[in-house]
């Protein structure tokens, strides 16, 4: 039997950068951090904005912590569409020709002329993980969810490889929903 390893859902989220912050929730704010996440060092945060796109608008966005050298947004498509925006599926980070948006908080509003994405589904490994599942740092792969009513095989999961991670896959709501993968969910690589 193959091994398995958490399949976690990424919602809708933004990472700040410390100016942005500022902008967004005034002069000398920091984040609040509400809840560690799996990823060590990684936390959401008690402060929300709202993401402002040429259609449509949505509230109470979350954010994650902490502070980034860029300012991005990770979305669904169907928020995309929500939004009225036309996001690329990326790596986390990779932001450059990306989706402009308007992020709006309680101290004012910022617009980032790119940012917003489709996070790629990926799976974060400790390079003892990455040797134990015979992968390495950018190896894209195909994870096995077996769910009750829709087990999927997703394509295109590019491994991501540091001692800084955590053995964890993320997928985004869409996925999830498109996979019946709710709570506690597991996934395996297939060949």
């Amino acid at each position: 039997m193959a091994e398995k390893f958490l399949v976690e859902t990424s919602a809708r989220h933004v990472h700040l950068t410390n100016a942005d912050i500022e902008t967004l929730f005034g002069k000398g704010a920091t984040l609040t951090n509400k809840k560690d996440l799996s990823q060590p060092g990684q936390f959401a945060c008690e402060e929300r904005v709202t993401l402002v796109g040429p259609k449509k608008q949505i509230e109470r966005v979350s954010i994650l912590g902490p502070a980034r050298k860029a300012t991005q947004v990770e979305l669904s498509f169907t928020d995309a569409r929500t939004l009225g925006i036309s996001a690329p599926v990326r790596e986390s980070g990779d932001v450059a020709g990306s989706a402009p948006l308007k992020l709006v908080g309680p101290a004012g509003e910022v617009e980032i002329s790119e940012g917003a994405i489709i996070a790629k589904r990926h799976i974060h490994m400790t390079p003892a993980d990455a040797e134990r599942f015979g992968v390495k740092d950018k190896d894209i792969v195909s994870v096995k969810l077996d769910s009750a009513d829709r087990s999927t095989i997703f394509g295109d999961v590019v491994v991501r490889v540091s001692d800084k991670f955590a053995l964890a896959m993320h997928i985004d709501t869409d996925e999830a929903n498109a996979a019946c993968a709710f709570g506690e969910f597991y996934g395996e690589i297939v060949k």
